[in-house]
């Protein structure tokens, strides 16, 4: 058994509380966090505390924080040579403080504390300063992963950077869209199959076999009428940085 303390209670990690709260092979022990917090059915019974100084024994300690709070909070625990983690996406595990062991156990996903998902699929990539503490965070990611990998710090920022471009900026394109169609008393539910259909499509094929739209066929016309449409609208920028890099991009196979 794994017994796990959560040290913050962010969207990160009250979703992998729920995950690993129901994992056959994992104990959470408690909760930290320095704002209280009350659980809720059925986790109405895992004990919580906000000092910092009745934290409780486990196996491995998770931070879910803000990124630039880590550090300081890492060093601040008032114990040593515990296996403690962070689950972000773009800190190095040198932030962590040395007093401890360090790892890194950062599951690959947008959360929402409103929203629940299912961690079967998602990546948990994994790092520890030895084998030993490598072996038990695998046998944790596993407990609720089918999909768990070792990368290093360097390569976790660069993965971190693409997630940042697939998820955060795609996500404030439908808000721009939606913007685009409210204007027009229009709802954003139209606009719905269309983005499953276009994520759907990179299961079967490379972003670049499933582009489309009138950039890459550079289709001047629809291009003008679009900028027109936009006038000066802020939304503009986004519309000709996109498409002077899509024509750049398929501008030889044209």
């Amino acid at each position: 058994m794994i017994n796990v303390v959560f040290l913050g209670f962010g969207n990160v990690n009250s979703n992998l509380f729920k995950a690993l709260h129901i994992a056959n092979e994992v104990t959470v022990k408690q909760v930290f966090n320095r704002n209280y917090i009350k659980m809720i059915s059925p986790f109405e019974n895992i004990p919580f505390t906000d000092d910092i100084s009745k934290i409780e024994e486990a196996d491995v300690y998770i931070i879910g924080i803000p990124d630039d709070a880590i550090s300081a909070f890492s060093e601040s625990l008032p114990f040593q040579n515990k296996l403690i983690v962070h689950t972000s996406g773009g800190v190095s595990i040198d932030t962590l403080s040395n007093k401890n062991r360090r790892g890194i156990f950062y599951p690959l996903q947008t959360f929402s504390k409103e929203r629940a998902v299912s961690f079967k699929t998602i990546p948990i990539c994994i790092e520890t300063e030895n084998s030993q503490d490598l072996d038990l965070l695998r046998k944790l990611g596993e407990t609720i992963s089918e999909n768990v990998v070792e990368i290093s710090s360097e390569k976790r920022a660069k993965l971190h950077l693409a997630a940042v471009f697939v998820n955060n900026f795609t996500n404030y394109l439908y808000q721009i869209g939606r913007e685009i169609l409210k204007n027009e008393d229009l709802p954003f539910d139209l606009l719905k199959p269309l983005i499953s259909e276009t994520a759907s499509k990179i299961e079967t094929l490379s972003p670049e076999e499933a582009q489309t739209g009138p950039a890459k066929r550079n289709d001047i016309k629809t291009i003008e009428k679009h900028l027109h449409l936009l006038g000066d609208s802020p939304y503009r920028k986004f519309y000709e940085l996109f498409t002077e890099e899509l024509k750049h991009n398929y501008g030889k196979k044209l």
